[in-house]
């Protein structure tokens, strides 16, 4: 593996690792990202943390590295529609009072080279 791979792989990783810990840090406003029509929010929320800590540490390891970056595309795949509405909602960030409607459309949008940048460092 090149060090510039490496090195993208481990940041990709600690990223992950650390939006799992802002959705403990900040579980009410992460709450509000997802529809209300889906029962039990803040336990969604504290799922997809600990989803986040997990697939970031099998980004790690050479063993589980391939895997981990194909859940991690699904994974991704999966929140997308979270994002979506919370930018459709207006939704401010959960550490913030008030919404950025550029970063709240930035985010489903960038969702792809997230993506493609998880699938090519976990080759």
């Amino acid at each position: 593996m090149s060090i510039f791979k490496t090195i993208t792989l481990y940041i990709f990783a600690i990223a992950l690792f650390l939006a799992g810990v802002a959705h403990f840090v900040y579980d009410e406003g992460f709450a509000v990202m997802i529809p209300d029509f889906l029962p039990y929010q803040l336990e969604l929320v504290y799922i997809t943390a600990i989803m986040e800590w997990m697939l970031s540490l099998f980004l790690i390891f050479p063993q589980t590295r391939r895997a981990a970056g194909i859940a991690t595309a699904i994974f991704l795949l999966a929140v997308l529609p979270a994002n979506i509405y919370a930018a459709i909602i207006g939704a401010p960030a959960p550490w913030s009072d008030e919404p950025n409607l550029i970063l709240l459309w930035l985010r489903p949008l960038l969702q792809p080279l997230l993506i493609w940048w998880v699938l090519a460092v976990s080759k």
